[in-house]
């Protein structure tokens, strides 16, 4: 029973996907965590990430990309790479692909139903755009950057 004057919310939950989930995933992550703890939303949002691969599952995060949340000041959470699973799109409300690739890998993982709730990451700021992949070129500040461009414009869409 409810006390009068409360409100019964279900937590959102969020979960980033890139391919290994040792990069872009995960600093999406923990810069977005960061974001919904400093807009006092901790218990409203929940933010995971996972990979469409198997390449990296159980890895930790790749060095340059806890390099770079570090010098931003970005809370590091301990993190193992997870491959995403059909009970994380039934429990998620929103699954944020990183690049085109992404969404083309989740969409022939999820079920028909939840379908819906896969994005891409940009489109936060209704462009088609992807948040390259740092793995390659080693350019952990351009995602860094990518994703503070889209991860406040999602965390406005949820509030």
């Amino acid at each position: 029973m409810l006390k009068e004057g409360w409100v019964c919310f279900k937590m959102k939950k969020i979960i980033f996907v890139c391919l290994g989930n040792i990069c872009r995933s995960p600093m999406a992550e923990m810069i977005m965590d960061e974001l919904i703890s400093q807009q006092g939303l901790s218990d409203a949002l929940k933010v995971e990430s996972r990979a469409t691969s198997t390449y990296e599952i159980g890895n930790t995060p790749h060095s340059g990309a806890i390099e770079e949340l570090k010098r931003h000041k970005v809370p590091v959470i301990e993190h193992r790479a997870k491959q995403i699973t059909t009970s994380d799109f039934k429990n998620a409300d929103l699954v944020i692909g990183m690049d085109k690739q992404n969404i083309i890998d989740l969409k022939q993982l999820a079920p028909i139903k939840d379908q819906s709730k896969i994005h891409l990451a940009f489109e936060s700021l209704d462009k088609d755009s992807e948040i390259q992949d740092p793995w390659y070129d080693h350019k952990f500040d351009r995602t860094y950057q990518q994703l503070m461009l889209v991860l406040p414009a999602w965390l406005k869409k949820l509030e």
